[in-house]
């Protein structure tokens, strides 16, 4: 009918099955309907767009995901949107970062992939007090292991194509909010741009909830198995996992984390560079992926693949470095995965000893000292 409302017109602004998805994913923030993208980036895209002009700042956390790092780097910075990284587990570092411009704090907890926490309460409270919104990818946890609107955050970032699908099926990310006019300039912008979930994505999407609270319950007991038996091993000089009873920040974990501590981990290798790459390429059941939250182990060398595009020493001080590894733990047997990285280590330990001159970068220097800035 001219001149009506309502309904669905084009796929592009809206359809009946990326409208059902949208439903679940803000039923389980206790929200209105989320807004859904073609891929999780594509939704931080949308949030950037909606909330910042030329001239406005971002203040975001240290260690985050490479590709928001390289979309605030490489392409926000030229269109004249500043931003600042600050190591957000120092909320006073987080506070004092804000400047009369800024609009956005941008967390990432835990964080990818070295699983550092952040205290939301506090960090939501500083924000909201200064006039500033806060968006925290929620990625790793969910809904169900993690409410970020509940401790005061104003969005909720997911990439979908993870966790929740869970089975490496479906593009796709959403942006969850409680405020009505933020959610229609989100739909605005994803509209202008173009960037709407495909039916069909976010059809295999729904399939993925159905599961998710067994998988994440599941994976995150598999994740903390490992976590304990690489921690104990000689070769390894730090494994990052929330559920580890020497993890720094164990007790904010037990406030924030609702099912699990998740299924990613990351350890540190004593032999740098060239150790990952033997661990690696000796790996028979963990498959080399830049992926996390599928159903399958997964292991990534994040310095050269989900941050190859960050400036060296910014990784540094994310404690990204060259001997960093993250494993996505899967629904497999536990003992299964510990004995493929142990047959790995070994070959890394005879590799080790067979090398003249000590381990070597991938430049053919020197091993660099470890990142410590945990």
């Amino acid at each position: 009918k001219i001149g009506g409302s309502g309904g669905h017109a084009y796929s592009r602004v809206s359809n009946p099955t990326v409208d059902a998805l949208e439903t679940r994913l803000g039923e389980l923030e206790g929200a209105p309907p989320a807004v859904c993208c073609s891929t999780g980036l594509a939704a931080e895209t949308v949030l950037f767009f909606a909330l910042l002009k030329c001239g406005d700042h971002i203040v975001c956390a240290r260690g985050v995901y490479g590709g928001t790092t390289r979309l605030l780097s490489q392409l926000l910075t030229g269109l004249g949107v500043a931003f600042s990284f600050v190591d957000a587990r120092d909320a006073t570092e987080v506070a004092n970062a804000i400047r009369p411009e800024t609009r956005l704090i941008f967390l990432e907890t835990p964080s990818n992939p070295t699983l550092q926490l952040t205290d939301l309460a506090t960090v939501c409270s500083i924000a909201r007090k200064a006039g500033v919104l806060t968006a925290v990818d929620n990625t790793f946890l969910t809904p169900l292991g993690q409410q970020p609107l509940e401790f005061g955050a104003d969005v909720s970032v997911y990439s979908t194509t993870k966790l929740i699908d869970g089975h490496s099926a479906a593009l796709g990310g959403a942006l969850v909010a409680l405020d009505a006019g933020l959610l229609e300039r989100l739909r605005f912008i994803r509209k202008s741009i173009g960037c709407i979930q495909t039916p069909f994505n976010a059809w295999q999407t729904l399939q993925g909830l159905k599961t998710l609270a067994i998988r994440l319950r599941e994976q995150s007991r598999n994740a903390l198995t490992i976590a304990r038996w690489l921690e104990a091993h000689d070769l390894v000089r730090q494994v990052n996992y929330p559920g580890l009873t020497g993890f720094s920040r164990r007790d904010l974990a037990r406030r924030q984390h609702r099912l699990g501590d998740g299924n990613v981990l990351s350890f540190e290798l004593k032999g740098g560079y060239s150790a990952a790459v033997t661990l690696v390429d000796e790996l028979r059941l963990c498959r080399l992926a830049e992926h996390v939250g599928t159903v399958e182990t997964l292991v990534t060398h994040s310095a050269s693949m989900t941050h190859a595009d960050v400036d060296p020493a910014e990784r540094c001080r994310a404690g990204v470095s060259d001997g960093l590894l993250r494993l996505s733990v899967g629904l497999e047997n536990p003992r299964e995965i510990i004995s493929d990285l142990a047959f790995a280590l070994g070959q890394v330990r005879d590799a080790s000893e067979k090398i003249p001159g000590g381990i070597q970068t991938p430049d053919g220097g020197k091993e660099l000292e470890p990142c410590h800035n945990r």
